[in-house]
């Protein structure tokens, strides 16, 4: 017998609560009420799109203020709508979808009352072991794309081969990049498969409509692009959200996203055009295969990965069951279905 507890009239469902949950549905683990996830959404959002930009503005002035030529109010003008990239807009945008991570913490922990860890995974927590051979995984993913990439057409006059001249612009970019840039991709996927996922996912009761939505956001979330660039985008989301889903956390996703865009951005500083790739709003059709190679690569290590160190994938019932409450009442629950 398993000893409970429920407080009087608070309706709480001990059933599901006590039932292992996969990572989408585990918002509904504790004290789960609808409004909570549909308040958390818009706090997201609001972050996403309003709060954190402007909370960043300082750095980005600071930034412009110690190194920029001409007047201040262009060089800041410029840097924030990454006409042309520069280190300082590089940075403040980085950041800005880094704060995506304590954002998501905040929600989670105030509105939905229960431990940020539990956006890292269902242990919870983050699994540094896990991650750390899905980092490996996704060097391979990304140099079966790479290899691909050397056979297919693509687009005429992307890539010339030859190397950029190395200037002071690349030197000061490169930092930032190498420094800022897995923050940024840890933000979007707390932000996107980790809270979205499981928001929706709660809502719906269903794991692939939290996956789906979650990905069509991330997709949407990257502004003006023609259809070859927004399927890529959105099988990158369905591919991180499955991932999440089976290997319950975000570690694998978080390991492809950065190495993913530090290749793209490497590329760009080495022998491309950084203004060009980040800004970008258009590609080839050609890029498909490429997507597809990548991620189904990638997809079936991880899941050989996770059954091999046998990942959890669900939550623990009992681990996840809040503290009672003053003046409830004890229940015995049977740990075997009636029958």
């Amino acid at each position: 017998m398993i000893v409970s507890a429920v407080a009087p009239g608070t309706g709480r469902d001990i059933d599901e609560a006590l039932q292992p949950q996969s990572y989408p549905l585990s918002l509904r683990n504790r004290g789960y009420e609808i409004w909570k996830p549909l308040v958390g959404i818009l706090l997201l959002a609001s972050g996403m799109f309003l709060v954190a930009p402007f909370l960043m503005l300082p750095v980005l002035a600071i930034g412009v203020a110690v190194d920029h030529t001409g007047s201040f109010a262009t060089a800041f003008e410029n840097a924030a709508t990454l006409d042309t990239v520069t280190w300082q807009g590089m940075l403040y945008l980085n950041l800005s979808l880094a704060a995506l991570v304590p954002i998501s913490w905040l929600i989670v922990r105030f509105v939905h009352q229960q431990s940020p860890r539990t956006l890292a995974s269902v242990r919870p927590g983050f699994r540094w072991r896990f991650f750390w051979a899905c980092f490996g995984l996704a060097v391979v993913a990304v140099g079966a794309q790479i290899l691909l990439a050397a056979l297919l057409p693509g687009d005429p006059g992307e890539l010339d081969g030859s190397f950029n001249d190395w200037t002071q612009r690349l030197t000061a970019l490169a930092i930032v990049i190498v420094l800022t840039t897995p923050l940024q991709a840890i933000g979007e996927e707390y932000g996107f498969r980790g809270y979205l996922l499981q928001a929706f996912g709660s809502l719906s009761r269903r794991p692939w409509i939290g996956i789906v939505l979650s990905a069509l956001l991330f997709a949407c979330a990257h502004g003006v692009q023609n259809a070859p660039l927004f399927l890529d985008r959105f099988t990158f989301g369905l591919m991180a959200g499955y991932v999440v889903y089976r290997t319950g956390g975000l570690e694998a996703g978080i390991a492809m996203h950065v190495w993913n865009n530090l290749v793209a951005f490497g590329f760009a500083l080495l022998i491309g055009n950084i203004d060009d790739v980040l800004t970008i709003t258009e590609v080839s059709w050609w890029n498909i295969p490429l997507t597809i190679v990548q991620n189904g690569v990638y997809l079936l290590l991880v899941l050989w990965l996770a059954r091999r160190m046998k990942v959890r994938s669900t939550t623990d019932p009992l681990g996840s069951l809040p503290a009672p409450p003053p003046g409830s009442t004890p229940v015995l629950l049977p740990t075997t279905p009636p029958v």
